[in-house]
């Protein structure tokens, strides 16, 4: 059973229900169920050598992160080969695609959100990324004080964010080495979904932290304090990375890291 409250939840990945649709097994993680208003974060199971294809996505803002397995990424007209930690934006307007390779399914969790009436996509988005992408960095994030911060910070990636061309959505990667912290810290306006993508840490939820393995999933509505530290003291022990991002995008973490937050 995933760990729930009602100021959001953490959802583990052995305990998604998945649900056949179109030749392909998906579960919502962070959709309403959970009260989200905002986004939606689905975990995609493609079957060897299927493809799926939501004829719906052309109506939303779409990031995908390829969470196992590999294969081929279509954006609008752009297509390029996959395989793990690789990330694909399309925006409103564009259908995305994934297909698996043959011999190995291939998983990606999947954010989507309906673009606000006042939000239009940029006029030449970056449509491909890779979560280890150090071309623009947040470093040494204090939080937003709802916590007793951390000197040992994390350093966060970001992917898909206004200077990329995404008017919406985001995908940040946060990565920690041992004792480091992404502090804790609020959205006021955005609800944020991320997941354990690789090593072992912990998540912050609303006071609390909770263990984490790859795949597990936190969603925090806006207002709720959240964060994610890798425990472990040993200097060897593996890094502890994240995935996500608050939707719409803040730019409280733009300010932050002294770029700015104009959509391309």
């Amino acid at each position: 059973m995933s760990t729930a409250t009602v100021q959001g939840a953490v959802i583990r990945s052995g305990e998604l229900e998945f649900r056949q649709l179109d030749g392909c097994r998906v579960a919502t993680a962070v959709g309403p169920h959970l009260g989200a208003r905002i986004v939606r974060l689905d975990v995609v199971r493609v079957p060897s050598g299927a493809v799926w294809r939501p004829q719906s996505s052309a109506h939303e803002e779409n990031v995908v992160v390829v969470f196992a397995g590999s294969g081929s990424a279509a954006s609008g007209a752009a297509r390029r080969r996959v395989n793990r930690a690789d990330t694909v934006y399309t925006p409103t307007g564009d259908l995305y695609e994934l297909s698996a390779d043959a011999g190995m399914d291939l998983t990606a969790y999947v954010w989507n959100t309906t673009l606000r009436p006042d939000r239009a996509p940029g006029t030449e988005p970056r449509r491909f990324s890779r979560l280890w992408n150090e071309e623009t960095q947040l470093k040494g994030f204090t939080g937003t004080g709802q916590a007793e911060a951390s000197a040992r910070t994390a350093t966060m990636n970001f992917l898909f964010w206004p200077g990329t061309g995404s008017p919406q959505l985001c995908l940040h990667c946060g990565f920690m080495q041992p004792g480091e912290y992404f502090n804790v810290h609020v959205h006021p306006e955005s609800e944020e979904a991320f997941i354990a993508f690789e090593g072992k840490g912990q998540l912050h939820l609303d006071g609390q932290w909770y263990d984490a393995e790859p795949g597990d999933v936190l969603y925090a509505p806006p207002g709720v304090p959240h964060g994610t530290r890798h425990p472990d003291e040993d200097p060897a022990a593996p890094r502890f990375a994240t995935c996500g991002g608050p939707t719409p995008f803040d730019p409280v973490l733009y300010q932050r890291a002294g770029v700015s937050t104009k959509v391309r």
